[in-house]
């Protein structure tokens, strides 16, 4: 009996199990998690909700939960990042209830979240916190059954440190993004890499001698800049945060304001959590054929409702994911809708880096399920040992040795007494 589901198309399982055993390939840290799963059961009896991009790494994180004994339903983080016969995979040959269907709209997406809060879950995994959302502003009777929940990404993790701050956030939840092995690895080489694969995808253009201008400077902004200066771009990085702006001129980017920036920029790509951080005003000073897109969580970072505004007539889609908007004679194109470019067109972040970062939320809802008694409401980060632990895993599996502190070096690091 097939499990419950709403995906596009059982159909094209087959094609989904081969993607994800070969994702597996490149992700040795979780299949050794996994191993250690299914003898030791550590989540056995547990619910989980997990509302992330349902992609073939996500699959093999499934997969291991499913393996340490956990009762998972999953559904779609956003509407553009599902891999339709990944979810077909999952529901066909892990038995895994899935809701997730790639383009789904806006309601459809909200009645998925729903279906995964149906599940009653002791544990939420999100990625851009609209599980945790939902259920403190819709779906309070679950707080019942919750002990914790796991977050992801960036976006996500401000959005519940702003809960929590003003005392709204009703159980813990560990930031997997604030580890080491997530943000310094995913954030960065991840993001940088699969950001300019969606935008190739989708358009086919040559980087090299572009002007390509990049919305903030984080982790995954400054993996996005150096890939895209690797590619032979000419980048020009726009920032708030005095710090990061100087850590951007050190690195040798250009660094300006993004109205200055609007009128030189071949390629804009927003990475900031932050809301129309291109607005409209920005736009008015593009030139012709300038190409907009996002890799941050939400949708919100280009305004594409002031965009529509602005614009004379209907937008034209002249390519998949492509839109052509007419702004004063001049032609702006958005790329995926203004939605994560990495996913929208292409398949988001390669196997072996999400390989650390889905280690971590199989490790953080083990750690969840142990401390839950002793944990309060609030934004916790992933321990140190957790994270040292996946960092000697992911070194192991590429065959790098490391040197160990000698009983002298390891004294001499713990006291005070000795001097110059």
């Amino acid at each position: 009996m097939t499990v419950e589901h709403d995906v596009k198309s059982l159909e094209q399982a087959p094609g989904g199990r081969y993607r994800i055993e070969w994702a597996e390939l490149e992700m040795p840290v979780l299949r050794s998690i996994r191993e250690r799963f299914e003898k030791e059961k550590p989540l056995a009896g547990i619910r989980v909700s997990a509302c992330l991009h349902v992609t073939t790494e996500t699959a093999n994180l499934m997969h291991t939960l499913q393996a340490g004994g956990a009762d998972i339903v999953l559904c779609a983080s956003n509407p553009l990042s599902t891999q339709d016969d990944v979810a077909a995979s999952l529901v066909s040959h892990y038995e895994i209830p899935v809701f997730a269907v790639k383009g789904e709209d806006n309601n459809t997406y909200y009645d998925h979240i729903t279906a995964a809060l149906d599940h009653k879950p002791h544990i939420t995994m999100d990625d851009g916190a609209d599980l945790v959302g939902t259920i403190h502003k819709n779906r309070r009777e679950v707080l019942e059954t919750i002990i914790g929940g796991t977050e992801e990404t960036t976006t996500g993790v401000i959005r519940l440190r702003a809960m929590s701050k003003d005392g709204a956030l009703e159980f813990p939840v560990v930031a997997v993004n604030d580890s080491n092995t997530k943000h310094l690895f995913d954030n960065r080489y991840g993001t940088g890499q699969s950001t300019l694969d969606g935008i190739i995808r989708a358009t086919n253009i040559l980087l090299a001698g572009r002007t390509v201008v990049v919305a903030g400077y984080g982790w995954c902004s400054r993996g996005i800049a150096n890939r895209a200066k690797g590619m032979g771009s000419n980048v020009v990085v726009t920032e708030v945060d005095p710090l990061k702006a100087l850590e951007a001129v050190m690195d040798g980017f250009r660094v300006m304001p993004m109205m200055e920036a609007a009128a030189i920029g071949d390629i804009f790509i927003t990475a900031t959590g932050d809301i129309n951080v291109i607005d409209v005003h920005h736009f008015e000073r593009m030139k012709h054929g300038a190409m907009v897109c996002n890799s941050g969580h939400f949708n919100v970072e280009i305004n594409l409702t002031g965009l529509a505004k602005l614009a004379s007539g209907e937008p034209r889609r002249v390519r998949p994911f492509v839109d052509e908007y007419k702004v004063n004679g001049k032609a702006i194109y958005i790329l995926g809708e203004g939605r994560l470019i990495n996913l929208a067109s292409a398949e988001g972040h390669p196997a072996s880096v999400m390989d650390m970062s889905f280690a971590n939320q199989a490790l953080a809802a083990e750690f969840m399920v142990k401390n839950a008694e002793s944990l309060k409401p609030g934004v916790y980060v992933v321990p140190e040992e957790i994270d040292a632990e996946i960092a000697r895993l992911k070194l192991e599996a590429m065959g790098v040795a490391i040197d160990t502190l000698t009983p002298e070096q390891d004294h001499y690091l713990n006291q005070w007494e000795e001097g110059t």
